[in-house]
């Protein structure tokens, strides 16, 4: 056993996913660590991206918002570590802190929920989405579909779909499977959708100087999941990519030492996509970051101009 001199606080985002994941969390350092039920503590960090719920991400400032403010806690010491899900992480963190710890990564795909696949949608469908990535893919498969963004917690966007605001929506396998929701909607192939960079990962950080804490978390991080994740990351990274950008990134484990890694880029209307895959040793953030830059070579001027903005 592990002896804290007072509770370990962890600071999350209040909506029932984030309470889901830092309970996991919170569970794997108890029984890693040998704490009893009061060793941790829960601290709830309402965020901008909780509170702006009526526009894309995109438009009121990125990743940053699910972040910024679980950032502050940590700097300021409200929190010892902040639980997030990883794919709302920005690329590139405060050198004040450190991505410490991946739980176990959960099932990477999409579902789509209202249909039994995109091609079942009626003609000229409707369907709810504020994600650049998923909108673009639907569009390449569905070019007659038409767009609305849908913000929200998962229950707010099945609630929409249950009235009848949009024929069908999508939503991250992982996150309907942590509420206890495995029976609803279609998994999307991932050879259809590939899903975005660090989808279904759990990611937990602390300050980079606070060598106790990060002891403690990386002793309960999932090592397949933390090296399959940090080269998606990576790629994100040659892509200049931001949260306007429609992006697709997934690595497995192919050996002990090598990922099989995949990525593609695709213009709004999904009309043109650029892909790859390569084989990467584990821990070779360059040759991932290189693969991204790679994408953007290939792609026209207008798909490229996505990324500079």
């Amino acid at each position: 056993m592990t002896a804290l001199s007072r509770p370990l606080r962890l600071g999350t985002r209040g909506s029932p996913l984030a309470l889901a994941q830092a309970h996991m969390t919170a569970q794997a350092l108890r029984a890693r660590h040998g704490w009893p039920l009061e060793a941790i503590e829960t601290v709830i960090v309402q965020t901008s991206g909780d509170r702006i719920q009526d526009r894309a991400l995109a438009e009121i400032g990125g990743k940053a918002l699910w972040t910024k403010e679980l950032d502050r806690a940590l700097a300021s010491g409200e929190i010892d570590i902040a639980v997030h899900s990883m794919k709302d992480v920005e690329t590139l963190r405060p050198k004040t802190i450190r991505i410490a710890a991946m739980l176990p990564r959960a099932d990477v795909r999409d579902r789509l929920v209202g249909a039994e696949s995109l091609a079942a949608l009626p003609p000229e469908p409707l369907v709810g989405t504020s994600s650049p990535r998923r909108a673009a893919m639907v569009r390449r498969q569905r070019p007659d579909a038409t767009i609305t963004v849908f913000r929200g917690n998962v229950a707010t966007r099945l609630a929409k779909l249950e009235a009848g605001e949009v024929h069908a929506t999508l939503l991250a396998a992982a996150g309907l499977d942590r509420l206890g929701q495995e029976n609803i909607g279609t998994a999307m192939p991932v050879d259809m959708m590939l899903p975005a960079p660090s989808q279904g990962a759990v990611g937990i950080e602390t300050l980079a100087a606070n060598q106790t804490v990060l002891s403690l978390l990386q002793a309960i991080s999932d090592a397949d999941t933390f090296d399959c994740v940090t080269l998606e990351r990576a790629v994100l990274k040659g892509l200049g990519g931001t949260c306007h950008s429609p992006i697709g990134a997934l690595g497995v484990l192919a050996h002990d030492d090598t990922v099989r890694l995949r990525a593609e880029i695709l213009s709004s209307d999904g009309r043109e996509c650029v892909a790859d895959e390569r084989l990467i040793a584990r821990g070779d953030t360059c040759a991932a970051e290189a693969m991204g830059r790679a994408l953007l070579d290939r792609a026209s001027p207008a798909l490229r101009a996505l990324f500079e903005a």
